[in-house]
């Protein structure tokens, strides 16, 4: 197969990647947070959030199995409130971060998703050079770019992640329950892509190995001349 075939089909995988990314940076079902329920017959408040925005939902349980279990699921109808973050305001806090640590890394986990995205920005470009004749060159940058973009999902994945256990054992939160989303799940797959694809963007860029053993002979013969 051509090599610059090769490059195109990584191109779109590339784009699956960074659409998948793209989805789990704007919206705001990275994780599902439920209270206790304390009585039947009665509206618990179950949580939504993601980088940006915090959603509570007011659903009714009237189930006895529910008491003193958690609030949920939140795909039960109900009316949903939704405040955004101002992660960046001196001061402010959010209900959910009654704890500085776990708004930390929310902050963290949303300021490593931005480096994400300028990451993707600036290996498109790179990538899109590299489609001109003799620019060849400009695909390792642009791999180590999608690399890069790859890592940072992840690590902010983890961040997240980390956020979400701290509120769940911390003993001045409410929430007793959680469970990791579709917003998640796009964030891991945006890593798988991104990351892959900038690996083999990096091995097409490596000089071509001799596929003869006589081909490493004749251009030492050149050499020598």
């Amino acid at each position: 197969m051509h090599k610059r075939t090769k490059v195109k089909m990584t191109f779109f995988v590339i784009l699956v990647g960074m659409a998948s990314m793209f989805t789990a940076v704007v919206t705001d079902h990275w994780a599902v947070l439920s209270p206790r329920v304390e009585q039947v017959n009665a509206t618990c408040e179950a949580a939504h959030f993601g980088l940006w925005r915090l959603c509570k939902k007011a659903i009714y349980i009237s189930e006895a199995d529910y008491n003193g279990k958690g609030c949920g699921p939140i795909s039960l109808p109900g009316a949903e409130n939704c405040t955004y973050f101002k992660h960046f305001t001196p001061g402010d806090e959010s209900e959910i971060f009654e704890v500085k640590t776990q708004k930390e890394y929310n902050i963290s986990a949303a300021a490593i998703a931005i480096f994400s995205l300028a990451f993707m920005i600036l290996g498109t470009l790179c990538l899109l050079c590299s489609f001109k004749k003799g620019n060849d060159y400009v695909l390792k940058p642009a791999g180590m770019f999608f690399a890069f973009a790859g890592l940072c999902a992840i690590i902010s994945v983890e961040v997240m992640r980390q956020s979400v256990k701290r509120m769940i054992e911390s003993e001045d939160t409410i929430w007793i329950d959680y469970s990791y989303a579709w917003s998640f799940a796009c964030a891991c797959a945006g890593f798988c892509l991104l990351f892959l694809s900038g690996l083999g963007l990096l091995l097409l860029s490596m000089p071509r190995m001799p596929q003869n053993p006589w081909e490493s002979c004749m251009d030492a013969e050149h050499e020598v001349e």
